[in-house]
């Protein structure tokens, strides 16, 4: 009866789905936590603050709206208005009238942002190559992305980057 009631349920300890499921969860929350770990401990930021600097700062005039900028560090707006909040009180950010909606805003990189982030972006760097791509070998490298990509595009769409970046000079736009 046990088994029946873990089955239906979608507890079954031996099903592969789970099993994959799992190692992709686990592998994703150890990578973030390290990253993270290492982030704050050089240069105070969190990756998730790391990460919304480099996506601003790739935007065209440096500058995204909030809206835009939630999807794609995958917060909510409300998540990132508090994300926004934490930089604009550091000086890496601030917020501006939206250029093209007088109704929307948009956060805009500081010169002081723009220092901490590409100071940042050697940890950040260090760390990917470190706990992600040493342990994998080009090819292996290669089919992630790919089964990635396909991933994301079976989830759904979300902003695209040629609608979101111009090009890039050392990572960030120019």
């Amino acid at each position: 009866m046990t088994d029946t009631i873990e089955s239906a349920r979608g507890l079954a300890a031996s099903d592969p789905r789970l099993d994959v499921w799992r190692t992709f969860l686990q592998a994703h929350a150890r990578l973030f936590r390290r990253l993270d770990d290492e982030l704050r401990e050089e240069h105070g930021l969190s990756l998730p603050e790391y990460e919304a600097l480099v996506h601003i700062g790739r935007a065209p005039g440096r500058r995204v709206r909030m809206s835009q900028l939630a999807q794609q560090v995958l917060l909510s707006k409300s998540g990132v208005t508090r994300l926004i909040d934490r930089l604009v009180a550091d000086g890496f950010v601030e917020r501006s009238a939206c250029s093209s909606d007088a109704r929307g805003q948009e956060a805009v990189l500081t010169g002081a942002g723009l220092a901490r982030v590409r100071a940042a972006a050697d940890t950040h760097l260090r760390g990917i190559d470190r706990y992600f791509v040493s342990a994998l070998t080009a090819g292996e490298l290669d089919v992630i992305s790919r089964t990635m990509q396909s991933v994301a595009d079976r989830a759904g769409s979300g902003p695209s980057d040629a609608e979101a970046c111009e090009p890039v000079v050392d990572g960030l736009a120019t």
